[in-house]
């Protein structure tokens, strides 16, 4: 499903933050990406919906190069890709209901399905009580749980979570990834970058190991190694 192919990056100034990168991602895989700050983690991900293209190499979603899609297609793929990150980024002066069915509304959904599809989203990460709250009502846990049900909301092939437990206490950190965890039992692939050794632990998949923008480890069923 997703191939990075002897991918590296570079940005201003000359330094790599990814170099000669080859990886490859089935469908329905949970891979936890670890790695101190600076390793390269988030560069990898912004790579799938092309925010950062490869200075050499290529990343493939399927069969087609990413850097070679048109602005239709591209725009096709980020509908394939959900995407979670560490400061939740609702929109502060909507509803929970308005910030999922937003993304649905964006997706072209009729009034029928974003009616239908947000209560059973809020069912997912256990939050049907929450529909007409506002984000500034609701618990750090409370929001990341209301991104991960808008990110998911269109049923995308890929959720990419870039340090989602970063603003969470453990108790929260840990209804997360069980989220996370469900989520790709029902058929989803996961990507997720993060620092935090007790969650990669926790969800004892896949873990690839970066250090200075290269892959150090590759273990199929691992824990967090540096």
């Amino acid at each position: 499903m997703i191939f990075y192919d002897k991918v590296t990056k570079i940005y201003g100034g000359g330094f790599p933050a990814l170099e000669d990168i080859t990886l490859e991602v089935d469908p329905g895989e949970f891979v936890s990406i670890v790695g101190h700050s600076g390793a390269g983690k988030s560069t990898l991900l912004k790579m799938l919906f092309a925010e950062v293209v490869p200075t050499e190499g290529a990343v493939y979603f399927g069969s087609r190069e990413i850097a070679g899609l048109s602005s239709a297609e591209l725009r096709k793929l980020r509908r394939k890709i959900g995407t979670i990150f560490q400061d939740f980024r609702l929109l502060p002066m909507k509803t929970v209901y308005e910030n999922i069915a937003f993304a649905l509304e964006v997706a072209g959904n009729s009034d029928e399905d974003i009616e239908a599809d947000v209560p059973h989203v809020l069912d997912l990460v256990g939050l049907p009580d929450k529909m007409w709250s506002f984000p500034g009502q609701l618990s750090g846990g409370e929001q990341q749980r209301i991104a991960i049900a808008r990110a998911i909301v269109n049923q995308p092939d890929v959720l990419i979570a870039d340090e989602p437990t970063g603003n969470l206490d453990p108790i929260n950190t840990r209804d997360v990834v069980e989220i996370l965890k469900k989520i790709n039992d029902l058929g989803t692939t996961v990507l997720l970058a993060t620092h935090n050794k007790s969650v990669v632990d926790s969800v004892g998949r896949r873990v690839v190991t970066m250090d200075q923008g290269h892959i150090v480890r590759d273990d199929k069923m691992g824990k967090y190694i540096l």
